[in-house]
């Protein structure tokens, strides 16, 4: 049986998996990444050297997992984190560190190409921020010169590069950010000219899940996969895990909860926001993946609760009943959506009694955040038709579902096994085993745990969703009251 794998190169870690054409994980594997330094405050950077040796790797261990199956490896998709980019220079080495999509240095950079491209990025639904790529491509430019520069870059980039023995092309998911207009098909010149970044030092753009290369025999070598095994264009790791959630159609949309929250889904139309919040990729079958990435997630019970046996205090919160406390749940200073305030910073309105309540006040505010994004969507023109899908590795506490349901009035369907890695075998599998994306979606994305909401506690929840939105408004970070 013909198989495909997935590879999705995080900041901490790449993971990789394998597939049949149904979407059945047959193998799984990950290594650690270098973690990021910040030799300054607001600086994150990373040994982009790193990348490619930990991606030969992981495949390799997914290979001795396959044993003989690895054969059978017909396509393969790489699929990395939005905004982490590098430079390289004639050799093929990095001028630098990778600056990661957390950096805020190039914030300049990024009001110069805001406002040399306003009316380009107003219609895509952008606000160029600092943690984009394109400016922090300006901000390189500027570091070493163009001169220096051979080739600016995203991580899938430099691994489809090792993967293939050749420059490819890169993908129009990971390029939104870098300055590339998916409507029109091309890089936003004038946003370049004001960054003194000259176009040839730009990749080649093309749709996900298009053919970039072959696997060469020794790339084959060091993976374990079959030589010409075909490279296939990713997605970002938010729209590659929004695939693997099931989002086949326009009118789908998929939750993703990790470390932060992320809302994506399916629409006709590309869908703009005059507040820079929601923005919209394309997708390969025409229609568009507007979204939005709060701040806010699970990563805020990490840092309150380290090293807590967290199952454990789902099973109490559930229990405890709605908290008295309205928190909202953000982990350092800005968020980005529902709505982009960069002084925006986390609050607790009331004192919870025991550190159960403090725990799920942060439950229910991150279902706040949840609920306010979704409709700042529709309000946007972008409407969830039937379930909305809850994906992501937090998305596997039945008791976090429960109130997340409940705070949006909506039955959930939770798969958190709906990861980037498997988006990634999704996209790898369109045109190899599938026709095209939309039916590779649709035939390997079946199943998951339908979640209703618990109507005894929707009154309660909903009293605190008011406060909580009152509070935003009183601070100027939101003028959407509910």
């Amino acid at each position: 049986m013909d198989l495909v794998a997935g590879v999705d190169v995080a900041t901490a870690a790449v993971r990789a998996a394998a597939a049949n054409s149904s979407g059945v994980v047959v193998a799984e594997a990950s290594l650690p990444l270098p973690q990021p330094q910040s030799p300054q405050p607001g600086h994150s950077e990373q040994d982009a050297s790193a990348w490619a040796p930990a991606v030969f790797g992981t495949l390799r261990e997914l290979s001795g997992q396959l044993g003989e199956r690895a054969g059978n490896v017909v396509a393969l998709s790489v699929s990395a984190t939005s905004g982490t980019v590098a430079a390289l220079d004639s050799h093929g080495a990095f001028l630098g560190p990778a600056l990661t999509y957390a950096d805020q240095r190039a914030g300049a950079e990024a009001a110069v190409a805001q406002a040399a491209a306003a009316q380009t990025w107003a219609a895509l639904g952008l606000t160029i921020a600092p943690s984009f790529g394109l400016p922090k491509w300006g901000w390189m430019v500027r570091r070493w010169g163009a001169g220096r520069i051979a080739r600016l870059v995203h991580v899938p980039d430099v691994v489809v590069e090792a993967l293939t023995g050749r420059p490819g092309p890169s993908d129009t998911s990971h390029a939104l950010k870098s300055g590339y207009d998916p409507v029109a098909r091309r890089w936003v010149g004038e946003a370049l000219e004001a960054l003194d970044i000259p176009l040839r030092l730009l990749p080649e753009v093309r749709l996900p899940g298009e053919p970039a290369g072959r696997l060469t025999p020794a790339a084959s070598r060091s993976t374990g996969l079959p030589a010409g095994c075909e490279i296939r264009l990713g997605m970002t790791d938010s729209c590659s895990s929004q695939l693997a959630a099931g989002a086949a159609e326009p009118g789908q949309f998929v939750s993703v909860l990790g470390s932060t929250l992320v809302l994506k889904g399916a629409s006709l139309r590309p869908v703009a926001d005059p507040g820079g919040a929601v923005y919209s990729h394309l997708h390969p079958g025409g229609w568009w993946l507007p979204g939005g990435a709060s701040s806010a997630g699970a990563r805020a019970l990490q840092e309150a609760f380290p090293g807590r046996n967290l199952a454990e205090l789902d099973r109490l919160a559930a229990e405890a009943g709605p908290a008295g406390a309205v928190t909202y749940p953000l982990v350092g200073r800005g968020e980005r959506f529902p709505f982009a305030a960069p002084g925006a910073q986390g609050f607790t309105l009331g004192r919870p009694a025991n550190e159960v309540e403090r725990y799920r006040a942060i439950l229910e505010g991150v279902a706040f955040v949840e609920r306010l994004g979704y409709e700042r969507l529709r309000e946007l023109g972008a409407r969830p038709e039937g379930r909305i899908v809850a994906s992501g590795r937090a998305s596997a506490s039945r008791e976090w579902n429960t109130i997340r349901a409940t705070v949006l009035g909506l039955p959930l369907v939770a798969k958190p096994e709906a990861s980037t890695a498997l988006g990634a075998c999704i996209l790898a599998a369109a045109g190899a085993l599938h026709p095209d994306l939309a039916s590779a979606t649709a035939a390997m994305c079946a199943g998951g745990e339908p979640i209703s909401p618990n109507d005894g506690e929707r009154q309660a929840l909903d009293r605190s969703y008011r406060r909580f939105v009152e509070e935003l408004q009183s601070r100027g970070w939101t003028g959407h009251p509910r």
